[in-house]
């Protein structure tokens, strides 16, 4: 099993990264087998490697080179938590956009955590809460992002509860418009993990550039492929959620080959993320099961 990223390996692979780059490569080349027109194509969401961020033993500038290096992946979706009190700092932006550029990774999306409800029935939290996004429609806009993930939380009865968001949502949507930035909405806890009631939003909102990320966990008790089927009409991006594997490599939380037919059956063709989150397997091991997960269920698809 491959170890864990320890301080003393990831200088390893800053200083040579031969192997790990031939590794990547090998996995790079997997996926462009079908380069004319793949069902899919494969990025990393941040997220998968937050207990190696948080134990610092990656610096989040260096997030892309490892991406590209460790799994031949040339897409990235960056979480805001790890470099929070830069949104505004053109520096840091410009140094983690050049580290991006230098690796050929281009920066999809960044997810938005704690930065307030965008349903809070207090009218001055949630116009709080719009204006504390603002600034990661910025940085979005700068990095070359095409979207920010956002939270639809909120508290009230179902119907109060859509009201908040869809004020929520269209008010940010309607400042990132300007920006040509997508607002998308995870299904996150509360109501928004009801396939249904999140739909019911986006209709709501009905502007171009709000839409959703399903994503294959998150649902609670409610039956995730019908939730994410009901969500792909407005998708914009799909967060391949994994924890555990079996010993033929299958998700035992989600049959990914159904899971995946319904993306594609629902007309989506970009980037799926991988969002390992389990905690038997390290990290790096995990990304590599969902990215092998992925690539046998889009060749299976394709024949």
């Amino acid at each position: 099993m491959t170890q864990p990223i320890t301080r003393r390996r990831f200088v390893r692979f800053t200083a040579s990264g031969a192997a790990i780059g031939l590794l990547g490569a090998n996995l790079a080349d997997a996926q462009a087998k079908d380069k004319k027109q793949p069902l899919y194509k494969i990025s990393l969401a941040a997220y998968s490697l937050h207990r190696t961020l948080a134990a610092e033993k990656l610096d989040y500038l260096d997030l892309a080179p490892l991406t590209k290096k460790e799994f031949g992946i040339d897409a990235v979706e960056h979480w805001n938590r790890p470099y929070a009190d830069k949104a505004q700092d053109k520096k840091y932006l410009a140094e983690l956009k050049k580290r991006s550029d230098d690796a050929g990774v281009k920066s999809l999306l960044i997810m938005i955590d704690s930065e307030g409800n965008l349903g809070d029935p207090s009218a001055a939290k949630l116009n709080e809460a719009v204006d504390r996004h603002k600034k990661w429609v910025e940085a979005a806009k700068f990095l070359g992002c095409h979207s920010i993930r956002v939270n639809a939380r909120s508290r009230g009865s179902y119907d109060e509860q859509l009201k908040l968001a869809t004020s929520g949502l269209r008010k940010l949507s309607q400042f990132a418009a300007g920006h040509e930035i997508n607002v998308i909405v995870e299904n996150h806890g509360g109501l928004s993990s009801n396939g249904a009631w999140l739909a019911e939003v986006m209709k709501r909102v009905d502007l171009k550039n709000c839409g959703t990320l399903p994503d294959f966990g998150n649902f609670g008790g409610y039956d995730r492929y019908k939730g994410v089927r009901e969500l792909m009409p407005y998708a914009k991006a799909v967060s391949a959620k994994s924890n555990d594997f079996d010993e033929a490599g299958n998700e035992k939380s989600t049959d990914y080959a159904k899971m995946m037919k319904i993306v594609v059956d629902a007309g989506y063709h970009g980037y799926v993320g991988i969002e390992f989150s389990g905690g038997r397997l390290s990290e790096i091991d995990g990304i590599r099961a969902t990215q092998k997960l992925l690539l046998k269920v889009r060749k299976q698809l394709s024949t």
